[in-house]
């Protein structure tokens, strides 16, 4: 496996397997899927994800990615199909344990930035009783250093500026590790005022495709859509390939994952901004596909289309074209028409890695949780 195929699942994203039939639609509305219980789509993708725990309590060991094990207790946790008493979740937060230094972070692990920012998400969802506070405050604090900005040379002028990538030396930072550093960080209670997430919108803002003040970046006036591509650093790269004129193309996995960014980091749905994204995903509102990318990546696009919606707060979704969607339960039936047999979801496309289920299911499971109403 290539290096760039290895990191690819990390941070690019997505594609669909088509569905059997498109949706209809009735006086603007579009029809009810069939009905799937989420509570048991749930259940028994985490008895599958369980079964696939290794004695050491790893995850996918073969793969050397410790941040496999960390979304998969993150998924456990997240779902409420375990606790963090469970010997599952106990041992999966051990093995991550062993990568935790004292200054902070998991900065040993493979893809150091990205494999901290899950684990973060991790020990939060278990921390009861503050028995993780400390190993949390570090891994905010190695975030937050690792992020490209004046402590590495670099101004806001500079298209480096305010993102995340995978860690080491020289790693450029991108559009998927940094939406990860800011979910982590904002799950784990640090503020939208912080500098971190203030930095990051600059870096965010360069990776989409909008021609205005925030985006200095030459390509940035040629696609024009409102959509996001992968990474604004150097000279600017899309997974969806270049556009006719010399543009980048965007695509939706990473338009989801920007316009959260971006309401994480205190954006309104009103700012020019967010509103280009909402246009953006509005003409391409589908779960059939994500636009741009085909097969590759489906449920890390089910994952940031689920956390981007529920971030927005809406219970419907209105496509450019009039049509108004239930998106969660639409979702839902998406998933449950994907499920395997054993409770897993696979993508047979494998691109990014998604040929693991281990990672596809932990996927599904926290785009599954994403779909809970949050209580009012």
């Amino acid at each position: 496996m290539s290096i760039n195929t290895r990191r690819s699942f990390l941070g690019q994203a997505a594609g669909a397997v088509a569905l059997a039939t498109a949706p209809h639609t009735v006086f603007g509305q579009a029809a009810a899927p069939p009905t799937a219980d989420v509570d048991a789509l749930t259940a028994k993708a985490a008895r599958f994800l369980k079964s696939r725990q290794a004695a050491d309590g790893t995850w996918s060991a073969e793969r050397k990615e410790p941040g496999i094990t960390a979304l998969a207790v993150a998924a456990l946790l997240r779902s409420g199909q375990a606790t963090p008493s469970e010997p599952v979740i106990v041992k999966g937060l051990a093995y991550l344990e062993t990568f935790v230094k004292p200054e902070g972070g998991l900065p040993d692990a493979a893809h150091a930035n990205y494999t901290t920012a899950v684990a973060l998400t991790a020990f939060h969802e278990a921390n009861t009783n503050g028995r993780y506070d400390a190993v949390i405050k570090g891994a905010q604090a190695f975030l937050k250093g690792k992020q490209w900005d004046e402590g590495e040379q670099k101004t806001p002028a500079d298209s480096f500026y305010g993102g995340a990538g995978y860690g080491g030396k020289n790693s450029r930072p991108d559009l998927s590790n940094t939406t990860f550093m800011l979910e982590a960080l904002h799950d784990s209670g640090v503020p939208a005022d912080d500098p971190a997430f203030k930095k990051a919108l600059i870096f965010v803002s360069r990776c989409q495709n909008l021609d205005s003040e925030f985006n200095d970046q030459p390509w940035a006036k040629k696609v024009n859509d409102g959509g996001f591509v992968y990474t604004a650093a150097n000279g600017g790269s899309s997974v969806a390939g270049p556009a006719d004129d010399g543009g980048l193309r965007s695509y939706a996995s990473m338009t989801y994952a920007g316009l959260k960014s971006m309401i994480y980091a205190g954006l309104t749905p009103d700012d020019p901004r967010a509103k280009a994204a909402l246009e953006y995903i509005k003409k391409h509102y589908s779960l059939d596909e994500n636009p741009g990318l085909g097969e590759r990546g489906l449920y890390y696009y089910y994952l940031v289309f689920a956390k981007a919606l529920s971030v927005l707060g809406g219970d419907r979704f209105k496509d450019a074209s009039g049509v108004d969607h239930d998106w969660r339960a639409e979702l839902i039936a998406a998933l449950a028409k994907r499920q395997g047999p054993n409770g897993e979801w696979v993508n047979k496309a494998d691109g990014f890695m998604e040929g693991d289920a281990n990672l596809v299911t932990a996927y599904g499971l926290l785009a599954l949780a994403a779909t809970r109403k949050k209580a009012s």
